[in-house]
């Protein structure tokens, strides 16, 4: 009766934790540089084809060469990235558990860490059905208890989706904002009402923040939806990403002004920043908050790079009293926590964060987000502009009547 009963808090307690919007995000302190993408492909955001042969990697490094026993089960997911009400046997095909195998301690780094690394799908778990999911790593057998999760997308291509990013929006002609427009062509995929059956979500750079999702036509047109001159579509520009590169500990290299040993570690010091508001645009190349692990003169970077203190600063006449800013970034999945969060020395006058992060090429922009808000803007610090290059990520859903999940019927990048 004890074993019952404890199996049953157990799955409660899962359950409540598994009911909120789920991202990509680590939990425990000891885990670092989680990532997750299309194997072989640099930058891609996670997403596969249903019936193709594309694999999605996912790994994680544990700060220690000590000897864990990690797990890991995925849940199904709506459109708004809540679990949708599925079983798992309505969705995966095989176990629907399994053990991570594959690991390897670090070599000649003066972090110590143990990197660990899975595919999906592989030969025990496969997919049923397109949509959202969700990967939950835990430990000793406690999916109750997770260390991390990452997120991905499983699309059948049912529709095709073009659009364009502009400056002229309904509020402002070529100045800070992008205005968003984008056509769903059907192209004879039967839908019966798609102001019910079909719901979009927009992402700028993989941001959560910011998106947009569950915004409705502007009109139809035969078998084409569109989303034209829509206010919920209006986003802020921003600015060109900031970089640098750790890849080695002999040089600095750009956007670093220097790096030092501290007999035990490496401190990186980058480039000290100014705030930009009112300066003209000026294009720099980046990856829109995107990072690589890297280490130079090296074919096995999962385990050779090292890990460094890395030291961010920002100067600034006086601190923000309405509100907190933030480092905004991939390296930190576009989280604003006390990772990200910038502190302030009234001494230096100076914004000043120190960062944790393994050898490679970094993007980060400086994110402000007033009192009482969730939503982060650039412009405080690195200003907004028309002309910055985003990406916008659209994912078409359809939930025909009847049904009880929300198919990915389609994505498409626009930059």
């Amino acid at each position: 009766m004890k074993k019952i009963l404890i199996l049953i808090l157990t799955l409660n307690s899962f359950i409540l934790y598994s009911q909120g919007v789920q991202r990509t995000q680590v939990y425990a302190e000891n885990i670092k540089t989680l990532q997750i993408g299309v194997a072989g492909q640099d930058f891609y955001l996670p997403i596969i084809d249903m019936n193709g042969s594309d694999v999605l990697n996912i790994s994680f490094d544990e700060m220690s060469h000590e000897s864990h026993s990690y797990s890991y089960k995925v849940i199904h997911c709506n459109a708004d990235w809540t679990p949708s009400n599925l079983s798992t046997t309505e969705y995966i095909q095989g176990f629907t558990t399994a053990n991570i195998t594959d690991y390897t301690p670090s070599i000649n780094t003066t972090y110590l860490y143990t990197h660990y690394q899975f595919s999906l799908p592989n030969e025990d778990m496969t997919f049923k059905i397109s949509g959202n999911y969700t990967v939950i790593i835990y430990e000793d057998n406690q999916p109750d208890k997770p260390i991390a999760q990452a997120c991905f997308s499983i699309v059948e291509p049912r529709v095709s989706i073009s659009g364009l990013i502009r400056g002229n929006t309904d509020t402002e002609l070529n100045r800070r904002l992008q205005q968003v427009d984008f056509d769903v062509n059907l192209n004879g995929y039967s839908v019966r009402d798609a102001s019910s059956e079909i719901k979009v979500l927009i992402r700028q750079n993989d941001r959560q923040d910011n998106q947009v999702f569950d915004v409705k036509p502007t009109y139809f047109s035969g078998s084409k939806l569109s989303y034209i001159n829509n206010k919920a579509l209006i986003f802020e520009g921003g600015n060109e990403y900031h970089r640098f590169d750790i890849s080695s500990v002999y040089a600095a290299s750009e956007g670093v002004e220097n790096i030092r040993y501290n007999r035990t570690h490496y401190d990186a010091f980058l480039t000290p920043n100014k705030i930009q508001t009112g300066n003209s645009y000026v294009y720099e190349p980046d990856v829109n908050g995107k990072y690589i692990v890297n280490l130079q003169n090296s074919d096995y970077d999962d385990i050779d790079a090292d890990y460094l203190i890395v030291h961010f600063s920002l100067a600034a006449k006086s601190p923000f009293f309405d509100g907190q800013l933030y480092l905004g970034g991939e390296f930190n999945h576009n989280i604003m926590d006390n990772i990200s969060r910038l502190k302030y020395d009234v001494e230096s006058a100076t914004y000043y964060q120190d960062i944790l992060l393994k050898q490679g090429g970094y993007n980060y922009q400086y994110w402000f987000v007033p009192k009482g808000g969730t939503k982060a803007s650039t412009e405080r610090v690195d200003g907004s502009y028309w002309q910055t290059k985003n990406e916008y990520t659209i994912y078409v859903y359809h939930r025909p009547w009847g049904e009880r999940y929300d198919k990915l019927v389609g994505v498409k990048t626009l930059e």
